[in-house]
C-alpha cells in the first residue's frame, strides 16, 4: 500500500501523493488497461519462469547455473522453447490477474478502514491490510491459476534433459484435454492445495514487507534532508519533501524488490515441491496418477538431498524481484490512469 496522506517524523515532513483505493477506479478502464499492461509483463519475465520450472523439474546438475541452462535450451531446441506454453499462460493470466487485482482492492479498502477504525495506528493497519489483501488475492487468483499452471508449466519441460513425465501435448488445448481424460477435473487442480499454501503467506509476506519496506525507505529519504538542511545540529528545521512521480515510482521499485527476494526465498521448497505435483506423473498398475507430497520430498532428496528443494532459487529470485518491481511500477501507474479525477494524483 503506498503512503497515503503526509507523515511527520520529528523535524522532517514526506509529502508523497495520495493512495488511490477501490472507490476511486474507473473500473472498465482499470481492468483493459490492466490487461494490457500485465500482458506485456508477462512477455517480458516469461523466459524466467521458464528456467525456474526447467530447474526443478529436470534432472540438472545442482551447479547448472541459469545462463548454463538458458544456453543449453537454445542451442538444444531453439529460442522459441523458452516461451514454450506462453500462449496458454497468457489467456489464464488476463481472468486470473482481473480477480487477484479486484481482491485485493477490495479486501485492502474494507481491511483497512476497519483495523483504522478499531484503533490501530496507520503504519500497523496498512500492514494488517496489504497482508490480508496479499491472502485474498492469491486464493481467488489460484481458482483460474492453478489448471492454467499445471497445462503451461507441463508444456514448458517437454522434451526438456531429465524431464521424467511421459506425457506429450500438441498444445494447450490438447493438454487440456488429455489431462481432463486421464485423470478428470481433479487432474487441472493438482497441487491447488500446496498452492495456495505457497502463495497465500508469499503474497502476505510481500504485500506487508512492500508496506513497511516505503516507510523505511521515506524514513531515511526524510532524515537525509533533514541533516542536509540542519548540518550543525542546532535548532530544529523542519523540512518538507515533494517527492515527483520518478521518485515515488523508484522508491516503489525498490521496496517490491526487496519484498520479492524475501517471499522467493522463504517459500522456495513448496514452490518446488507444487511444481513437481503438477507437472510429474508416476505409474502404478499401469496407470497415471499424481505423486504425494511426501512422495515428491522423498525423490527431490534423493535426487539432491535438501538442497535439491532449492532449485531455480536463483531464477525465481530474480523472477520474483524484476516481477514484483514491474508489476508495482505498473500496477500504481495503471491505478493512477484508471482513477475517476486525477485532483491529488501525480
Amino acid at each position: 500500500m503506498s503512503l497515503g496522506t503526509a507523515e511527520e517524523e520529528s523535524k522532517e515532513e514526506i509529502h508523497i501523493p495520495a493512495d488511490i483505493n477501490w472507490e476511486m477506479l474507473d473500473k472498465s478502464k482499470f481492468f483493459i488497461l490492466g490487461a494490457g499492461l500485465f500482458s506485456g509483463v508477462s512477455a517480458a519475465l516469461y523466459p524466467a519462469v521458464v528456467l525456474k520450472t526447467r530447474q526443478q523439474v529436470g534432472r540438472y546438475s545442482q551447479r547448472s547455473c541459469s545462463l548454463t541452462t538458458a544456453m543449453y535450451i537454445v542451442r538444444s531446441e531453439g529460442f522459441r522453447a523458452l516461451y514454450r506454453g506462453f500462449g496458454t499462460s497468457l489467456t489464464g493470466t488476463i481472468p486470473a490477474r482481473a480477480l487477484y487485482m479486484t481482491a485485493l482492492e477490495v479486501t485492502k479498502s474494507s481491511v483497512g478502514a476497519t483495523t483504522l477504525g478499531l484503533g490501530f495506528a496507520e503504519p500497523t493497519a496498512a500492514a494488517i491490510a496489504n497482508a490480508a489483501a496479499g491472502v485474498s488475492a492469491a486464493v481467488a487468483a489460484q481458482l483460474v491459476w492453478t489448471p492454467v499452471d499445471v497445462v503451461s508449466q507441463r508444456l514448458m519441460v517437454q522434451n526438456s534433459r531429465g524431464n521424467l513425465s511421459k506425457m506429450r501435448y500438441a498444445n494447450g488445448v490438447d493438454g487440456f484435454k488429455q489431462i481432463i481424460k486421464s485423470d478428470g477435473f481433479r487432474g487441472l487442480y493438482r497441487g491447488f492445495g500446496i498452492s495456495i499454501l505457497t502463495y497465500a503467506p508469499s503474497n502476505a509476506v510481500w504485500w506487508a514487507s512492500y508496506s513497511v519496506a516505503q516507510r523505511l525507505i521515506w524514513g531515511g529519504i526524510g532524515c537525509y534532508f533533514c541533516k542536509r538542511d540542519d548540518p550543525s545540529g542546532g535548532d530544529e528545521v523542519t523540512t518538507t519533501y515533494r517527492p515527483d512521480s520518478k521518485a515515488v515510482m523508484v522508491v516503489q521499485g525498490v521496496s517490491a524488490a526487496m519484498a520479492g527476494g524475501a517471499s522467493a526465498l522463504i517459500t522456495m521448497p513448496l514452490d518446488t515441491i507444487k511444481t513437481r505435483l503438477q507437472v510429474l506423473d508416476s505409474e502404478e498398475n499401469g496407470r497415471s496418477r499424481g505423486p504425494t507430497v511426501a512422495q515428491t520430498v522423498r525423490n527431490l532428496v534423493r535426487e539432491g538431498g535438501w538442497t535439491a528443494c532449492y532449485r531455480g532459487l536463483g531464477p525465481r529470485c530474480a523472477s520474483m524481484s524484476m516481477s514484483a518491481t514491474t508489476m508495482i511500477t505498473t500496477y500504481e501507474f495503471l491505478k493512477r490512469l484508471s482513477a475517476k479525477t486525477q485532483e491529488g494524483v501525480t
